[in-house]
This record gives C-alpha cells, structure tokens and sequence, in this order.
C-alpha cells in the first residue's frame, strides 16, 4: 500500500503539479495587451528599417533581419527574467551596481572606440553597450532604496544617497562620452523621488543646484562637439551643411511627409540618405516622411498606451518595490519617447537616444525586453505567490 503523506505536507508528484500549475498561471498573467502593443512598435520599427535600408549593401545579414534577431533574443531573456522572482533580484542590488560599475570602468579602460567615443566592449562577437545595461540595473538599485525608505518624506540625507547612487553612474558614462544615456538616468530617480514624496524645500533646492551647476558641466563637463550641437539646436540654420544638417534634414523629413506621406520605400529623404541614421535614432523622421501624420500618429498612440500599461501594471503591484520597479521602466522609456520625438522636429539638441523598440540596436533591445520582463515579474507575483 502506498503510505500517506503526513499532514500539512505533499507528495513529491502533488508538488510537481502545484509547480506546473503555477506556472501556467504565471504565463497566463503576463499583461498580453502590453505585449501587443510592444509588438506591434516593433512591427513598425522592422519594416521601417527595412524601408530605409533594403538599398544598402551591407556585410553579412541586412540590417532588418540583424534587428529581428536582437528582437528573438530580446524576448527569450524577457521570459527569463520574468520568471525570477523580482524580490530576488532586489537583494541582488548591491552585486548589480558593483558589476555595473566595474563594466563601465572597463569600458573607459578598454573599450572600444567610435567616432571618439568609447562605449562599446567586444562580446562573443558582438558589441554591446554596457551604459544600456547600466538603466536596467539603476531602476533595481533605486527601486530598492526608495522601497526601503520608511518615512512619508524623503530626507535631506536620502537625497545625497540618491545623488551618490546615480551621480556616480552618469559620470562615468559622461566620461565616454555619451550625454544622451547619461541623462537617462535621472527620469528615474526623479520620478521615484516624486512617488517616495520630496518635499516642497527640498525640490527648490534642488532646482536651485541644478541651475548652479549648469554653467560649471557647460564649461568642464560637456566636450566641444556636445556644446556645438546644444548651439546648433538653437540655430540650426547657421550652419546647414555641417552642425545643423541633422536636425534640418530631419525638419525637412517630417515636413515633405504631408498627412498622409509618401509610401514606404518612396521618401527622398529617406532612400536618398540625407535623414541622419534613419533606421536609428532618427527613424522617426524617416516613419513621418513615408508614412506622414498619420504613420506617426499611431506610432504615439501606440507608445502612450505602452505607457499607459506600465503605469496600470505599477498601481497593481503586490508592494512597493514593484511598484518602483515598473514606474522605473516607465521613466525611462518615457524619456526616450519625449526626447526622440522632440529631438526630431528640432525642439531638443542631438543627443543620441533612440527610439525605443522601433530604433536599430542590440544593446537598446536587450535593455528594452529585460525591462518588460521585470514588468511581467512584478505582475505575475500577485498570481503565483
């Protein structure tokens, strides 16, 4: 006979079902309008770059099917980070922020270098930018401090804590150079600070340093080609052919695009080559010329229903760590979007961000998918717990 198990306790095959059951459970609680509507940006975003690359000659895979394998592998680690529980990875903090550190001090010490600018380090055959990973790792870090803040306020020292703890981060990417990742990081812990609650004095100060120092990272901080294009944002005209090409060739993109633009694979900005980088940080311009106003309509839509997910899933977490986790996310790539879309029609210097989920990237992709996966983590433990 088959002796039972004691009270209290189960079988090793009634274990095995609860864990199968589980996950089942977990699986049908990720946020599929999240994810579809992820899709569908990507969807844009591949034929666009198709578009806007299908006539260059290229070594090896075309640019399209390189993006639809960062995109494959953006998904598997997306479903792998979802299902570690999020609680464990924020204990795991601390390592995290050590590691990150340590890379990018690799990256000044030995990284790769392109157009005076060294941000990449050389992986199993791929480059990859260890900055990107470095967001993913400041929302855990910050999520984590400010779930741990017991008090309603935050206090003058918790904010030098959070200066440190991004502070440090920013300028060792600023020293890269890279502005545009570098202030990428600061939606984040602006954003928490807000939700944790800052007080009234504590924000003007705040604002007050901010204006201080202005001037001193004008001076010391930002290199010259970062200074011309902050002028050049402001006078693009001045120097058509140089400085301000970008911005007005993307002007003029946008423009020519009408309402309902001229067909894909039909833009003369675009197949001509003129829009700068236009299966990356511009491809926004390039999605506007050939599929006009309402090409980017939907495209906006779809990114504020993106966000309108992430702030849904946020006020749904089972704590406050969960909650910091996802409106982390939402920061970011909320910045992202305001940024790019700004950047595009000449209302916000080049920067170098690009768009997220439609722009031509590894490194952004990865970042971009493991950062949904910690959104599906946190949802999915108010089901599976």
């Amino acid at each position: 006979m088959q002796r039972e198990a004691p009270r209290g306790q189960c079988t090793e095959s009634q274990e095995s079902v609860s864990f199968l059951m589980r996950e089942k459970a977990g699986i049908r609680e990720y946020d599929w309008w999240l994810l579809a509507i992820a899709g569908a940006i990507c969807l844009l975003g591949v034929v666009e770059i198709y578009s806007a690359t299908h006539n260059i000659r290229v070594p090896g895979s075309p640019v399209y099917m390189k993006q639809l394998y960062w995109l494959g592998l953006g998904v598997f680690c997306m479903l792998i980070i979802s299902r570690v529980n999020y609680h464990r990875i924020l204990e795991q903090a601390p390592v995290l922020y050590l590691i990150g550190i340590v890379a990018l001090a690799a990256v000044l010490a030995v990284g790769q270098t392109r157009l005076g600018a060294k941000r990449w380090v050389h992986l199993m055959g791929e480059s990859f930018q260890v900055s990107e990973l470095f967001k993913l790792i400041i929302i855990i870090v910050l999520a984590r401090f400010y779930s741990e803040v017991r008090t309603d306020q935050l206090t003058l020292g918790d904010f030098v804590k959070i200066g440190v703890l991004t502070g440090v981060p920013l300028l060792m990417i600023l020293k890269q150079p890279d502005l545009g990742t570098a202030l990428v990081l600061i939606p984040v812990a602006v954003v928490g600070a807000y939700l944790a609650g800052i007080q009234w004095k504590h924000a003007v100060a705040l604002l007050v340093l901010a204006a201080v120092l202005i001037p001193v990272g004008w001076h010391y901080v930002l290199k010259p080609y970062q200074k011309e294009r902050v002028q050049t944002f402001l006078r693009p005209e001045d120097d058509p052919k140089k400085s301000g090409y970008q911005i007005l060739q993307s002007e003029i993109a946008v423009g020519a695009g009408g309402f309902w633009g001229k067909g894909l694979g039909r833009g003369s900005q675009n197949q001509g080559g003129f829009v700068p980088v236009r299966y990356s940080d511009f491809i926004l311009a390039a999605l506007a010329e050939e599929t006009g106003f309402i090409g980017v309509f939907i495209t906006l839509a779809l990114y504020t229903a993106l966000l309108l997910r992430l702030v849904h899933n946020a006020q749904r977490a089972m704590d406050r760590s969960g909650m910091y986790l996802v409106m982390g996310v939402a920061a970011i790539l909320g910045f992202h979007l305001l940024v790019n879309a700004a950047m595009m029609i000449g209302k916000m210097p080049v920067t170098g961000i690009p768009l997220p989920l439609m722009s031509y990237g590894g490194s952004v992709t990865l970042f971009v998918f493991l950062a949904l996966g910690l959104v599906m983590n946190v949802r999915i433990r108010r089901f599976v717990n």
